[in-house]
């Protein structure tokens, strides 16, 4: 099986893609940012280090502390459960792809981080 394609891609080529669609439904890259640091488990520095570094999505993701909380994304992303992909990196990039949804369609930080209720 050979391997998907977009692994081999550059994180900071796809992130301005990300920025945009968060910007053009009135939220921020702030916001988009908390919820990748969330997910990765990187510092903002370290992060941007990874932006500068043009890291592959193989590698964003293989050195990411990825926040155990990931388990609890549920929903359809191009049609496909991400819930039900069996592709262990897919699945991962397709939770950020999810919670970029989320972001995009107004819903509160606290729910798109799976905060627990107080």
């Amino acid at each position: 099986m050979t391997e998907h394609r977009i692994y081999s891609v550059s994180f900071a080529s796809v992130y301005p893609h990300y920025v945009a669609k968060a910007e053009k439904k009135g939220r921020t890259k702030a916001e988009l940012d908390r919820i990748i640091l969330w997910l990765t488990g990187y510092t903002p520095e370290e992060f941007e280090a990874h932006l500068a570094n043009k890291t592959d999505f193989r590698t964003f993701y293989g050195q990411a502390r990825l926040n155990p909380a990931r388990s609890e994304i549920r929903g359809v992303v191009c049609g496909v459960r991400v819930e039900d992909i069996e592709d262990p990196l897919m699945r991962e990039l397709r939770y950020l792809d999810k919670l970029v949804d989320e972001l995009a369609k107004g819903k509160a930080m606290e729910k798109i981080l799976r905060e627990p209720k107080a």
